[in-house]
Formats: C-alpha cells, sequence, structure tokens
C-alpha cells in the first residue's frame, strides 16, 4: 500500500510543536494575511521562514494557506507575498481563488499548486478541470460519501486530500454567505462568525410553543475508522482540521491518526488494535460529538436520516459539565456553583462559558475549583467570568492536567530571518475584447434578465418582456423540460438554465444526461457555479456565463475564465460597488452581470432538512428573519430581507453596465410583490425592507497590527 501523508494544523508555534512531536508528515499554517483563518494566531513572515527551514531538515512538509478570494486593490499584496513564498519554497500553497491560480502559474510557476476545499469540488470532472491548469493537489469538499472519493480516485491522476477529523460546516465547502450578509465579515475572507452555531426559534403561527434550537450546528467530522478503505482508494493525504484548536487538541488527535496509519502497512489484528487504542485517545479531544457526516449517503435513498446536526447542543466544543446554578461574590472572587457529577473541573483548567441567550461565549482558564459536597452530589463552586450568570452553560475545553510539553520546532533566541515580501506592483492584467459571432450577434443582448425557481413562474413574467428568463436547474425543472413538450411562454433559445453550485460526484452521470436531454430540446444556454459544470456545457462556449459562485473578485479571476472560455460573468453577491468598478475594465462592463435583487442563498446544504425539520421559518436572537428551502437534492437558507439595487439602476448604466439580473428564485413568487417591484424598477426607487449587503461598505476589515508582521 502507497504511504499516505497525514497533514496537521498549526494555528500557532505551539500547535506546530505538538503535530510535529506526534509524527505528523506534513503542516499546513497561514500568515497573517488572505488565509481562512484569520482568527488563529497565525505565523510572522520570520516564523514562516524559520519553520520551512527546520521541517524540511527533518523530513516534513510545510503547506502556506492562502486560501481566501482577494479583491482587485490587493493584488499588489498578493503579487509581493507570492514573490516572497517563492523564494522561501514551501511544498505547496493551498489556494481559493482561481485569480491566485493565474498569477501564480504565470509568474511563480516553482510553487505548487493545491486547490482548497473552499473551492467546492466535489467530482471528476472538477478535479480534472483544475489540473489543466497547474494544479497538483485537490482538497474535496467535505460533504462526499466515501464511493463517491473513490469514484474520484478511478477517474483523475491527481492528488487527492480529504478531511478525515475536525470541525464541519453545515454549508457546502466554499458556498456560505451567512457571516458576510449579516456584517460583511466573509467566510470567503476568512473571518466567519460561525452564525451557523447561532440559535434559532421558529417563527410561524403557534411557534411560541415550539422549542427553539441550534438547528443548523453539526457535530465534527471523525472518519478514524474509514481510514483503511480511504488509504486502500488511494487517497494521498488525511487532513485534520484545526488551526483555531489548541496544541493539545492538535497532539491528541495527531497521535490517534499516527498510530493507525503505522499499523495500516501491518497485519489485521495490528490494525485492529491499532483503531481500539486511537478510538480511546480521540475520546479525549474535548471537541463536539462526532459523526462521519456524509461518508454513508445513499443518493437513492427515499429520506436519508441527517444525524450530524445537534439542534438540542449548543456549537461550542468541549465537554458539557451543565449550567451555572447559583452565583456569589464580585470580581475576581465571583464563583458560580455548577453539578459537574464526576468531571468536576480542578484549577487550571480551561472551559467555555455561553450565554443562556447564545449572545456571548467565552474561554476562561479557572482561578479556582472546589467541590462542595454540602450543596449535593457533583456539585462544585468554579471562578466565574463577569458578563455570566445563572443558567449560563459551562463545557470543559482542556483540562491543565492533560497538557504535554514538545521540543520546540523554531528556534529560541534572537530571530535571524531577515526574507520579507518586496515592494514590486503586479503586472497588469488587461482582458481582451470578447469575440462576436460571424453574424455579429452577441448571444446575450443587453437588458433584464428575471431568475425564477420554478416553470409556473415563467407565466407570471412573461409581462415584464425580460431578455432572457434565467431558471434554476432542478431535478423538478428538469424533468419538466425535457420530458414531453408543453408550450412555455418563452422559447428554449429564451432561457438560461442556471446550474447550482454544489456538483457531487454521484449527480455527473445523471447531469451528463440530462443536458443532453436539453440540448436536443433546444436549451444551449447555461449559467456554470462549479468547475465541475464546465466539461458538459463548453462545446456551448459562447452560450456560457460564469455565475456568481466562481467568484470574480479581481482581474486575474476574470483572466482565468477567459482562458477557460467564459466571456460572461455574473458578479459575486458579496462584491462591492468600488472593487467591482476597479476590477472591470471599461471595455468589459458590458460582458458583466450585476444583480439588482436575490434572496441570496446563505447555507448551501446537501441534505433534505425537510426529513428533519418541520418549521422552515426561523428568527434568530436579534430577531432576523430566514427561511429554509427543502427539496430532494438539498435545502438551502435565505434571509426573508431580500438584497437589492434597484434604485441603483441608473448609476450602474452611467458607468457602462449593461446586462442586470432580477432573481426571483426563493421564496414562492407572488403577483402582488412582483408587480411591486417591476414599479420600483421602473420608477427607479428604492424597495423597502431589503439590505445592500456589501455593496457600499464591502468586506469587514480588520484594524492593521502596528509593528512589523
Amino acid at each position: 500500500m502507497k504511504a499516505v501523508e497525514l497533514l496537521a494544523p498549526a494555528g500557532s508555534p505551539q500547535a506546530l510543536d505538538a503535530a510535529i512531536g506526534e509524527g505528523a508528515d506534513a503542516v499546513y499554517l497561514g500568515l497573517k494575511h488572505f488565509n481562512a483563518r484569520m482568527r488563529s494566531a497565525n505565523f510572522t513572515y520570520a516564523q514562516c521562514e524559520q519553520a520551512v527551514q527546520r521541517l524540511h531538515r527533518m523530513g516534513r512538509k510545510l503547506y502556506v494557506t492562502v486560501n481566501t478570494v482577494f479583491e482587485q486593490r490587493e493584488a499588489d499584496r498578493l503579487y509581493q507575498l507570492l514573490g516572497y513564498l517563492a523564494a522561501l519554497g514551501p511544498d505547496g500553497l493551498i489556494v481559493q481563488d482561481l485569480g491566485l491560480i493565474s498569477m501564480v502559474r504565470q509568474h511563480f510557476p516553482s510553487l505548487k499548486i493545491h486547490a482548497s476545499t473552499q473551492m467546492n469540488i466535489a467530482s471528476s470532472r472538477g478535479v480534472n478541470v483544475l489540473s489543466k491548469y497547474g494544479v497538483s493537489r485537490v482538497v474535496l469538499a467535505r460533504e462526499l460519501s466515501l464511493q463517491e472519493i473513490r469514484d474520484i480516485r478511478l477517474h483523475t491522476n491527481v492528488e487527492l486530500e480529504v478531511f478525515v477529523h475536525g470541525a464541519l460546516c453545515v454549508s457546502a465547502s466554499g458556498l456560505c454567505l451567512f457571516s458576510s450578509f449579516l456584517g460583511g465579515k466573509s467566510a470567503n475572507r476568512g473571518q466567519c462568525t460561525q452564525g451557523c452555531r447561532r440559535y434559532f426559534r421558529p417563527d410561524s403561527p403557534g411557534a411560541d410553543t415550539l422549542p427553539g434550537g441550534y438547528y443548523f450546528s453539526s457535530g465534527d467530522l471523525q472518519l478514524f475508522e474509514q481510514l483503511p478503505g480511504l488509504a486502500a482508494a488511494g487517497i494521498h493525504a488525511f487532513k485534520i482540521e484545526g488551526r483555531m484548536k489548541s496544541a493539545d487538541y492538535v497532539g491528541t488527535v495527531v497521535s490517534a491518526y499516527r498510530q493507525l496509519i503505522d499499523a495500516l502497512s501491518g497485519n489485521e489484528e495490528g490494525i485492529r488494535q491499532a483503531l481500539e487504542r486511537g478510538k480511546a485517545i480521540l475520546r479525549t479531544d474535548f471537541a463536539r460529538e462526532k459523526t462521519v457526516f456524509y461518508a454513508f449517503y445513499d443518493t437513492h435513498a427515499q429520506a436519508e436520516p441527517v444525524d450530524w446536526l445537534q439542534a438540542t447542543r449548543s456549537g461550542g466544543t468541549g465537554i458539557p459539565l451543565g449550567v451555572v446554578l447559583q452565583v456569589q461574590g464580585t470580581g475576581l472572587e465571583r464563583r458560580g456553583l455548577i453539578q459537574a457529577g464526576t468531571l468536576m473541573p480542578s484549577r487550571g483548567d480551561v472551559l467555555r462559558f455561553h450565554r443562556g441567550d447564545d449572545t456571548q461565549r467565552q474561554s476562561h482558564t479557572l482561578r479556582f475549583a472546589e467541590e462542595a459536597p454540602q450543596e449535593g452530589p457533583g456539585m462544585g463552586w468554579i471562578s466565574l467570568p463577569e458578563g455570566f450568570a445563572e443558567g449560563d452553560e459551562v463545557y470543559l475545553i482542556s483540562p491543565k492536567a492533560k497538557a504535554k510539553r514538545y521540543a520546540p520546532v523554531l528556534p529560541q533566541g534572537r530571530d535571524t530571518s531577515r526574507r520579507m515580501p518586496g515592494w514590486e506592483q503586479a503586472p497588469q492584467v488587461s482582458l481582451p475584447k470578447a469575440a462576436q459571432s460571424k453574424e455579429g450577434k452577441q448571444p446575450f443582448p443587453p437588458g433584464l434578465y428575471i431568475g425564477v425557481d420554478r416553470i409556473e413562474d415563467l407565466y407570471l413574467i412573461q409581462s415584464s418582456q425580460p431578455v432572457r428568463v434565467m431558471l434554476h436547474y432542478s431535478l423538478k425543472t428538469a424533468a419538466a423540460l425535457g420530458g414531453r413538450p408543453k408550450t412555455l411562454p418563452f422559447r428554449p433559445e429564451e432561457i438560461i438554465l442556471v446550474l447550482g453550485p454544489y456538483f457531487p460526484q454521484a449527480q455527473e452521470a445523471a447531469l451528463e444526461q440530462a443536458i443532453e436531454r436539453l440540448r436536443d430540446r433546444g436549451y444551449t444556454q447555461f449559467v456554470v457555479n462549479n468547475l465541475g459544470h464546465w466539461p458538459f456545457v463548453r462545446s456551448a462556449r459562447r452560450g456560457v456565463i460564469a455565475g456568481p459562485y466562481l467568484y470574480s473578485f479581481n482581474r486575474w479571476a476574470l483572466s482565468f475564465l477567459s482562458t477557460l472560455g467564459l466571456e460572461y460573468a455574473i458578479s459575486p453577491l458579496e462584491n462591492n460597488r468600488q472593487n467591482l468598478e476597479q476590477t472591470v475594465e471599461a471595455h468589459r462592463r458590458s460582458r458583466m452581470f450585476i444583480t439588482l435583487f436575490a434572496y441570496p442563498v446563505l447555507f448551501h446544504i446537501r441534505a433534505d432538512l425537510g426529513v428533519r425539520y418541520e418549521e422552515r421559518h426561523f428568527l434568530d436572537r436579534l430577531d432576523e428573519a430566514f427561511t429554509l428551502i427543502t427539496r430532494p437534492e438539498g435545502s438551502k437558507l435565505i434571509p426573508q430581507k431580500a438584497f437589492s439595487l434597484i434604485d441603483k439602476l441608473p448609476f450602474l448604466k452611467a458607468a457602462g453596465f449593461t446586462r442586470f439580473i432580477v432573481d426571483l428564485s426563493g421564496p414562492p413568487l407572488k403577483k402582488g410583490d412582483y408587480q411591486d417591484l417591476m414599479r420600483a424598477l421602473k420608477q427607479g426607487r428604492p424597495v423597502p425592507h431589503t439590505s445592500r449587503f456589501n455593496w457600499k461598505n464591502g468586506f469587514y476589515q480588520e484594524p492593521r497590527p502596528a509593528g512589523p508582521v
């Protein structure tokens, strides 16, 4: 059996020590910018240089995460960072942005590119598209079954990396807009505020009697027992999630997986013993309850159970110690009474406190802890931080006694590293003018495009006479369009099919067949939101639009799409006006579609949550309202407050943009609401009770630290 790589997270120098000390073959770490874990400690330039040198001497590997999208104004800083990394020589870069792939290929070819799970590659078609553009390894999306992973392995020669342990997102990798929609802290920028783990309550008639819960909070992934099968399938690297986790956590998890991987080359009895030892070790990682997630997902099941959601437990990690029953004292003497039973914590242990209304969470190292048998069995007093009171939840996340010392990887004493990024400007990227057809016709004329979810909505919008209709593809719409001919208010050449952004391996054959049937009926225009879609539609090259989930936030990404053959693109919903105008040159603005109105999909969930929840409408603690849309092929969470730039249409036209989308997919389309919206569009007035998303303020920007980074 080919040796498999054990890849561990290093969110801090201490976690790096633990990973290497317990036998990781490689680590991945981030610098202070352009990485998807901006809230972890991360590494300075000097520490990164030292880590590369030390690990290479030890025969270990180091990968640097540059796995966020970047804006056009950041191109120079990114170019400088890549120049620094090219001189440093890490074993690979983990990337999300298509523009970064373009920049590396053109100017830093010595750097190996690994596609991040944030790129949402879940099919062999997607893997093979990336391989043609210099990507040597793909970190597969986490929402795949074991059979799908094996199938992908059979149809590509590219190195594959899979997550086997750690925290999960309810939304498909790279497709979550929740945190960004609520305040610009985008998961695609490494600033996720974990909105999925917040407390929700039902919002419908009679909902006051229904319990609330953490409806979208998932357990933690653990594929420990599935490792032998994955190794036999030829997976190149097993990845542990956790750059936000402590060194204790990293060391514990790495030690368990190291023992099992080493045992795989031996006999069955040795593997069995390693499995038992490892499972015992992992019971002490102080994380959330474990799940195999979609490992055994059956795409043919009538009602696949969704057992990885933990609605009755808050999204925090650690072992529950109950709630605070009583509070005494003030200031540093403040203490709370808990009933922890045999898990009574000790002084120096790290606990996490959760407010009962989910408005605050805080880690706290116990200043004191003492048993209180006079108060009752298993009772004890612990130090209590300010802001927490009776009824708040308590979790044990790291016992002091568990701490283990590791030999430091980085040199101790004065730093002798001097390499830093330079001050070079990124080369200019000027996109070619789009080619005209022989007849001089444009495949997508200027004007208004209207998006809908359902066939029946086509009849409602026909009075507006849009240039084209963008019909969102689903199993139901595909069956309706590809079945018996039916008179529709729009001809096939007036309908653009919008393919959804999550495209798993199990859907490859069905989608290929469906597209062939639809082409035979005259449907030849598509919006692609996943690189795996491209092989199915590239023959219709000039009739294809790059969707918003291909994240064209910069000119380099548009260059990648242009090289692929995609001349038209839809601006990402997270984009802002300043970046849009900086990215898209005047002569290309007629090729960029701008969404004027939409209900942004905040979560794309592979499972049909209709088998789990009867409720479809929710409120969070701030009374923000959301709607869950469920279908056999998956579920979506949308806000009840739409995104609207309807009143900005005159300004966008003046700036040179000519193609606009009103996307009405999401909630059921009502005639009155639609008429009101069209009147607002015609009159150029704002739509009440809507959001600007990031259009004005852009992404949230963390204050830049003072001093060297």
